[in-house]
């Protein structure tokens, strides 16, 4: 990419925003087996983690002169990562073209087109019975189609980790203490891959457990069909290799939508698909293991997990009854599947 001068309207107006963001707030939840806190990371300004890396992202390439104000910003997204860059791009007066697929829920896809002038939407399934491959083509085909195009390559983009590393991390030291496990889900890896560095630089006897989803193919398990947007993935993202895992927990999707109804029911927290998946990677967890502390003097493990998005997105999928019974009817039964040791 040709790199111009710095846009320094755009520079101030991303120091206008960020000045405007506040932490995350960190949550205490009731637990039998260890002190649990849920670090809720939906009440970002444009819903969900993915809120840190997009606007990071930005802010680093338009320093650089890698986005200016008649660029068009252009990424593949199942949909937050696509609703974050349509909030600060459209914050910025840039364009965003996201490119998204038939999982894309439908509450983000009327979204995204209320943000977007343009919203490109692929339909064909690639060898791993997912879209993303498509996707990422369609991506190509448009950075050469367009005039001035910026691409954020989410999956291997290193300003994604630094902005978790930044912020998340440091909110989530600030607030909670000491850990003795981190549980986060997977995606591009951005986020587990900022967090564990910058918690194990901080508390190096915190166990970070990797959350993914069956039908994913990060940790090495077969692909197949996957309907749960924000977790898993049909490749093995760069930056999924740069982070610093212990255990890796897969959750069926049957076995997260069961989760996000426990968390409404128990604490009244309406959240999204992955947020339902790291909690239940935290109660399969220590149901095989002995939950122990890692603090000298501690009785009761100190766990975090991180509540990526809201459930507002997943009202006609994860909390529709029919879609639930859908899911399980289609579902192959499970086969058990014990957490992998990674080095």
């Amino acid at each position: 990419m040709l790199h111009r001068r710095a846009d320094q309207f755009l520079i101030e107006r991303t120091k206008q925003l960020r000045r405007g963001l506040t932490e995350t707030p960190l949550i205490p939840l009731t637990d039998e087996q260890c002190d649990l806190v849920a670090k809720l990371e939906f009440c970002n300004p444009a819903g969900s983690t993915k809120d840190r890396s997009a606007l990071w992202i930005l802010e680093q390439a338009i320093g650089r002169g890698e986005i200016a104000r008649d660029t068009t910003v252009v990424e593949s997204s199942s949909g937050n990562f696509a609703l974050a860059l349509a909030f600060y791009c459209r914050m910025l007066g840039i364009s965003f073209v996201p490119v998204i697929d038939p999982n894309c829920n439908k509450a983000t896809e009327t979204q995204l087109r209320l943000l977007c002038e343009r919203v490109e939407k692929v339909a064909i399934r690639d060898a791993a019975d997912s879209y993303l491959t498509s996707r990422l083509s369609r991506v190509q085909e448009l950075l050469v189609d367009l005039d001035s195009a910026y691409w954020p390559n989410q999956y291997a983009n290193p300003d994604a980790r630094e902005a978790h590393y930044r912020f998340t991390a440091g909110e989530l030291i600030a607030q909670a203490g000491p850990l003795d496990y981190l549980f986060v889900g997977v995606g591009t890896g951005g986020t587990i891959a900022g967090l564990s560095h910058r918690i194990k630089e901080t508390y190096p006897g915190c166990v970070v457990v990797a959350v993914d989803t069956e039908g994913s193919v990060i940790f090495g398990g077969p692909p197949k069909k996957r309907r749960i947007p924000g977790i898993g993935s049909s490749i093995v993202p760069p930056l999924c290799g740069q982070a610093l895992i212990d255990h890796v927990e897969i959750v069926p999707e049957a076995r997260a939508v069961e989760a996000c109804g426990a968390l409404v029911a128990k604490y009244g927290l309406y959240a999204g698909g992955s947020t339902g998946s790291a909690y239940a990677a935290v109660q399969d967890y220590f149901a095989r293991h002995r939950p122990g502390a890692t603090r000298p003097g501690a009785t009761r493990p100190r766990v975090a997990f991180i509540a990526a998005d809201r459930g507002h997105a997943y009202a006609q999928t994860v909390y529709d009854p029919m879609w639930v019974q859908q899911l399980r009817a289609e579902a192959v039964q499970p086969v058990g599947v014990e957490a992998l040791a990674v080095n």
